[in-house]
């Protein structure tokens, strides 16, 4: 969390990094904002960062109730990707595959992106139909898609089991070379630094505990630092959006589920990309430490718990374990959950609210990380302007109440009451 040069790490290492400054302020909150973001996540820092970068605000601030990388940023899976079948899924998550292309060099700070590729396995003559289908949807919007043969996808993973005998037998494949993972402690410290860089008052420890009323609009925030007044607010707060926005009366069509994951013991290099399967609802992959990181279906019950349920541990190894029985030789070192607002169509909610001044960024279910800088230009867009972006404009809130919902069956995991 330093600006450093090599030099600096080495005198750091030799001084006990007693000069080390952080890499952004620790300030006390103003008395009032142009605008103010709750939630200093990956989504909230990248929104505060593009207010100032694009659209020249500098009277922003970002309320963290706890610390910058505590909550769900650092309790995913990492993985991103544009590979879906709906067009404003892939057209969204495509401007944000092209942004993290080049995202370390507009922070300037190395946010690891890895473009390892991203591959769903076809289990059946079925599955290859619909990866069949959803690639010559992206293809169709110039966005990289390839069906592979059996014999391609045990090229390219060859640990996979490709036993006719299987558990689950592998049949093709549909991939995105230029999916990948990212580093997702680093996207929150990039974004933060870069955002106090331009003036952003990133304030931790500040709970929203209300909202400040004039008539129908929101013109603040009560906070456990006081009151601080606000021309807009935008809510952006992963898995406690139902809880935040109830804050002001509304009561939105998303439900908090807990979405755990696992990482084994450092190995070397045996997961040459991302694995997911829709059919088994597994995916794999390999940190830059060595350890292979996994994870299934959520938890499938209410809870704002950031811990799983052995169970549901159990049956995600045991998918994996079926995928790549290599894994089974491994320890699992720690299991860890976030918490997901899994909305009623699993596409987010980006955009307005009935309540005047006051804007709702959630219901990512478990798509958020990847969409991290997509997110932030778009609700940027859309919190200076009061106007979605045109990426940002189906996934309004109230989509839900003209039926014009956008429900992309299939794409991962999906929530067993879907």
């Amino acid at each position: 969390m330093t600006k450093y040069s090599a030099f600096g790490l080495l005198r750091g290492a030799f001084g006990g990094q007693r000069h080390w400054q952080p890499a952004w302020r620790d300030p006390e909150p103003k008395k009032s904002y142009d605008i103010i973001v709750i939630g200093g996540g990956g989504h909230g820092l990248a929104t505060a960062f593009y207010l100032a970068k694009v659209h020249g605000l500098r009277n922003i601030a970002v309320l963290e109730k706890g610390w910058i990388g505590g909550g769900n940023t650092g309790r995913n899976t990492t993985l991103v990707r544009s590979n879906y079948r709906q067009k404003p899924l892939h057209d969204f998550f495509e401007f944000g595959l092209k942004m993290w292309e080049h995202l370390s060099d507009e922070l300037n700070y190395n946010v690891m992106f890895s473009p390892r590729g991203a591959l769903i396995l076809g289990h059946s003559d079925s599955d290859m139909t619909r990866l069949a289908e959803r690639g010559d949807a992206m293809r169709v919007s110039g966005i990289d898609a390839e069906l592979l043969t059996r014999d391609q996808v045990a090229k390219l993973e060859p640990l996979l089991d490709m036993s006719r005998n299987a558990r689950f037998p592998i049949v093709g494949g549909l991939t995105q070379r230029r999916g990948g993972t990212a580093r997702h402690d680093a996207v929150a410290w990039g974004y933060a630094s870069a955002a106090d860089g331009l003036g952003v008052d990133i304030v931790q420890k500040c709970e929203v505990t209300g909202f400040i009323r004039d008539g129908e609009a929101v013109v603040g925030v009560e906070t456990t630092r006081g009151r601080i007044a606000a021309g807009r607010v935008g809510i952006c707060v992963a898995g406690h959006s139902g809880h935040v926005a109830g804050l002001a009366g509304l009561k939105l069509p998303i439900e908090s589920q807990t979405l755990q994951a696992l990482v084994t013991e450092g190995v070397k290099p045996m997961i040459n990309g991302v694995i997911m399967s829709q059919s088994v609802h597994c995916y794999i992959s390999q940190s830059d430490k060595g350890g292979i990181v996994m994870g299934g279906d959520p938890d499938n019950w209410p809870s704002y718990a950031q811990r799983g349920q052995p169970m549901v541990t159990g049956h995600a190894i045991a998918q994996a374990i079926a995928l790549v029985p290599a894994l089974s030789r491994l320890r699992m070192v720690r299991t860890w959950a976030g918490v997901t607002d899994m909305s009623f169509d699993g596409s987010p909610i980006i955009g307005e609210t009935p309540v005047a001044n006051l804007y709702l960024n959630g219901g990512w279910c478990y798509g958020g990380f990847k969409a991290t800088p997509a997110s932030g230009w778009t609700y940027a867009h859309t919190l200076a302007t009061g106007k979605p972006h045109e990426l940002n404009a189906p996934f309004a809130l109230d989509r839900f109440r003209s039926g014009a919902t956008i429900d992309e069956n299939g794409v991962g995991p999906m929530p067993n009451h879907r």
